[in-house]
């Protein structure tokens, strides 16, 4: 039971630090400003999460790519190659 007022107390006090800091306009800003910080990290790792995931598809595609590029090649070089005069 302790503990709870404990928890009680703290909760008050830190919502009477908070309301003072709302009232003084330095404060305010800081705390304005230390919001929209916050706000703009987030979305910096949204969207850094995003580019993850584009690089991970990019990686896949470029495999892919590669694949082709060798198929096209050996293609090409076999369809180049003269045909073997026949043996007699």
């Amino acid at each position: 039971m302790a503990t709870k007022s404990t928890l009680d107390r703290l909760t008050s006090l830190g919502e009477e630090v908070i309301e003072k800091a709302s009232q003084n306009p330095s404060l305010a800003r800081v705390v304005g400003a230390a919001t929209q910080l916050k706000d703009r990290v987030d979305d910096l790792s949204k969207r850094v999460r995003g580019l993850e995931a584009m690089e991970k598809r990019i990686a896949d595609l470029e495999q892919r790519l590669k694949k082709l590029e060798n198929a096209q090649k050996r293609a090409t070089t076999a369809a180049k190659k003269p045909p073997e005069p026949p043996k007699p």
